[in-house]
């Protein structure tokens, strides 16, 4: 289970755990701008799903904040170790960890990893201590090994032997070591400048080759955790001839340095070994023993000279130091070795990785500045300036970058964004480092800005004029008008309204209708340009959005005239009674105004030019007729041939087209008496009286007698009809059981048979012209029962037909079917 803050301690680390402290108080400060941070400490090797601890708790987040954020684990390297609960806000092991493998001899060791939170975008970060565990053995590089000593070898002769290499750090590393049996050698433990250990072979009795030939001994390395482990080597020892000089090398360490793009095939260092022997037993050759993490590919010693070569393409980020194992090897079999300590120089060679932690595609327009756009986290693998990055972007967009702590980076908005001005955004993002030269790499988002309703409709115009005829249909469009609105989707769906209002105390919607979409204006109903002829509405445009706006327009319509109205009349008046006639004296001069034709049209423009025509006369030569004005004047003077009686037919007509017309009728009384003149025109009118008096009675007697002829048909239709229903019933009656005698009247035959009850009986009445309001009856049969012999009905129908007749004499015959 983890627990807060813990960090192990020991006197060997003791300048690390300073580094650290500062480090870790640095790292506190820097932490300041984020949300939260927290730290925890667990042991690897944990088995997958182990708390490692409680997030939610100790960061202050709620569980339900965790769920509907999609909280998430980020892991720089892209290896994921841990994984977040949302339920329950624990963090746990997700896979095997192994501290060896992540850190190798470094300590403390962390895995940072970040919390990334969405909707608003927060990250918390988390630093996981890996405590070490005594998991892994002391390990010689060599399941055996075998020494050449020669016997001359005196006691205190030392002979190097490989470290035992332990993975693990702390109490649990490589403590101390032990040799098996110990009659004729001991172990000698010599500490190195760099902290580490070497271990030789102590001889501490003279060997006899002629007593015994080999000596074998186990090696046993033993760290100090708990429990122990410990590793074994055997080390079989050969007992060689007289040769009483070891090499030396002129230094037990070497030290170089090297950068990481070198070469392959350049030389690293010489080391030397000197032998105070000559000849034979004064050649030295060398050998790699060992190097660090099993890197022997990279490089090779020549074995005479000793230089040291590089074979194998170096990379400081995977090792920034080797430890080479070098040993001198004399004919006699003795030896000696020295370590070889090569620092990686580190080059400019990695580009800055950028990784996109969190980012939005699409943000509303309204969002205020300092908006969270994207998280970004970028590194590089170079250390020194070769490492430290500078993230930026163009300065002419409207996002800034805003710098954090472990490389991350947050892409907020500068200023209030503008869909109308710019809807689509593609950010470059630089990442650039300090090296020489300098290395850089880019990435590019593409980010939308979505629509919010912040533009109001606009027309085109805020006044129309618009023009109809008169005498329209109605739902006849006429106008159309539209607005536009600069958002988009929704926001620019536009609805048109009129704005209610009253003409002539009626409401604008009996008059006029917008359709909703589109802006078209209609007719409600049919105008006539004599009653109005000018109206104005208000016509308002509303967007779909949320809270919507509006806007409006003025839309004056014109009625336009049609030549719908005839001339009217106004002199001479005209009316049922007979007008008095002008008078027209028989000394009239040439040119004299008998009268003038007054008349009006209720049309407008030119439907109202009016003209007068003369299109009959009694005597044509003696009258002129204004075209323009109505003028009736003499054209020659009056002669005693003339007429007493003249009439004039004028027509007045419109310039519409089509043409609309009016006659009247002038009289003209060609005399010089005035009573004689009314005398005349009264004779006259009184004839056409009576003609119309007798047109009148005839009219009225024809529709008299269509009406008595209808109702005569009706009548007889009717009595049929009813006959028909009652022989039906008797038809029905006769379908019984019981026997049907027939009765018939006196004085009848039966001439229809018997069990059918069927008889026609014909009557034949001759009238006169006095017999128009006569009755006349007739008794219809009546079935009569034979079983009990009684009368079953009787029915008598009477029948009056009155009419009136024209002729002296007609015949009716009247069928009547039982």
């Amino acid at each position: 289970m983890g627990f807060l803050c813990y960090t192990p301690v020991s006197k060997t680390t003791l300048r690390t755990l300073k580094r650290q402290v500062l480090i870790f108080i640095v790292f506190t400060l820097c932490a300041l701008a984020v949300k939260g941070e927290v730290r925890y400490s667990i042991s690897e090797e944990m088995i997958a799903g182990s708390l490692v601890g409680n997030v939610a708790k100790d960061l202050g987040l709620d569980i339900l904040r965790l769920k509907t954020s999609r909280a998430r684990i980020f892991t720089e390297g892209g290896m994921e170790y841990f994984e977040l609960n949302a339920n329950k806000g624990t963090l746990v092991v997700k896979d095997r960890i192994d501290r060896e493998q992540l850190c190798a001899q470094i300590t403390p060791c962390f895995l940072n990893l970040q919390i990334v939170l969405e909707d608003p975008i927060e990250f918390y970060h988390v630093a996981v201590e890996i405590v070490d565990v005594n998991d892994n053995d002391p390990m010689f590089p060599n399941k055996n090994i075998k020494l050449e000593i020669s016997e001359a070898s005196m006691p205190g002769a030392r002979f190097a032997l490989l470290s035992a290499i332990d993975y693990d750090v702390g109490l649990n590393a490589l403590q101390t070591y032990t040799l098996s049996p110990t009659d004729n050698f001991n172990l000698k433990i010599r500490k190195q400048s760099d902290g580490s250990s070497s271990i030789d072979l102590l001889l501490v009795k003279q060997l006899d080759r002629e007593n015994q030939e080999e000596h074998v001994v186990l090696l046993t390395a033993v760290d100090n955790g708990s429990p122990r482990r410990s590793g074994t080597v055997e080390i079989r020892i050969v007992v060689l001839d007289a040769n009483d000089n070891a090499p030396i090398f002129t230094q037990d360490v070497y030290k170089t340095a090297v950068k990481e793009n070198v070469l392959i095939g350049s030389g690293l260092i010489t080391v030397t070994a000197t032998d105070a022997d000559k000849e034979l037993y004064g050649w030295v050759t060398y050998s790699v023993t060992h190097v660090t993490d099993n890197c022997g590919d990279l490089f090779e010693i020549n074995s005479t000279s000793g230089e040291i070569k590089v074979t194998g393409q170096l990379d400081y980020e995977t090792f920034k130091k080797y430890e080479i194992t070098v040993q001198a090897k004399d004919t006699g079999g003795y030896t000696d070795s020295c370590k070889v300590m090569v620092d990686i120089i580190d080059v400019n060679d990695n580009i800055p990785l950028i990784t996109l932690m969190s980012v939005s595609s699409e943000i509303p327009e309204d969002s205020g500045p300092g908006t969270v756009i994207a998280v970004i986290n970028v590194q590089d693998k170079d250390s020194g300036k070769n490492g430290q990055v500078t993230c930026l972007i163009d300065d002419n967009i409207p996002f800034k970058l805003k710098p954090s702590i472990n490389n991350l980076y947050s892409l907020e908005t500068g200023v209030l964004l503008d869909r109308e001005i710019t809807s689509q955004y593609n950010i470059t993002i630089y990442a650039r480092d300090e090296g020489k030269p300098s290395l850089s790499s880019s990435i590019t988002l593409s980010l939308g800005v979505k629509d919010v309703n912040d533009n109001p409709p606009k027309f085109e115009q805020q006044h129309y004029t618009a023009y109809i005829t008169e005498n329209n249909s109605p739902g006849y469009s006429f106008f159309s008008l539209r607005a536009n609105d600069d958002d988009s989707g929704v926001n620019s769906k536009l609805y048109y309204f009129i704005q209610d209002h009253f003409i002539q105390n009626i409401s604008v919607s009996s008059y006029i209708s917008i359709n909703s979409e589109e802006g078209t204006l209609c007719s409600v109903r049919s105008f006539d340009y004599e009653q109005f002829n000018r109206f104005q509405v208000s016509v308002i445009a509303k967007d779909g959005g949320s809270p919507s706006f509006s806007a409006s327009a003025i839309v004056d319509i014109l009625v336009q005239d049609q030549n719908d109205n005839a001339p009217q009349i106004l002199f001479p008046v005209q009316n049922k009674a007979s007008t008095g006639p002008e008078i027209l004296p028989r000394t009239a001069d040439v040119g004299y105004l008998v009268t003038k034709v007054v008349a009006v049209d209720k049309d407008s423009g030119q439907n109202a030019w009016l003209s007068y025509k003369l299109i009959k006369s009694t005597d044509q030569a003696l009258f002129k007729l204004g075209m323009h004005n109505g003028e009736l004047r003499t054209v020659r003077e009056v002669t005693e041939k003339d007429s007493t009686r003249q009439t004039l037919v004028i027509s007045v007509e419109d310039n519409g087209q089509p043409a609309q017309s009016t006659t009247v009728t002038i009289n003209v009384a060609v005399t010089d008496s005035f009573p004689q003149a009314l005398a005349e025109f009264n004779d006259l009118s009184q004839e056409v009286t009576g003609e119309a008096d007798l047109t009148f009675y005839l009219v009225l007697a024809l529709a008299i007698v269509s009406f008595l002829f209808l109702t005569f048909i009706v009548i007889l239709i009717t009595f049929k009809i009813y006959s028909w229903r009652r022989s039906r019933l008797f038809k029905a009656c006769s379908n019984g059981n019981l026997p049907v005698i027939p009765y018939y009247p006196p004085r009848y035959a039966d001439v229809g048979g018997t069990g059918t009850l069927r008889h026609v009986y014909n009557y034949e009445v001759c009238l006169t012209t006095d017999s128009g309001r006569s009755d006349f009856k007739y008794i219809k049969p009546v079935l009569h029962s034979g079983v009990n012999g009684e009368l079953s009905g009787l029915e008598t129908m009477h029948f009056n037909q009155k009419t009136d007749l024209n002729t002296n004499e007609e015949l009716l015959q009247v069928s009547v079917d039982t």
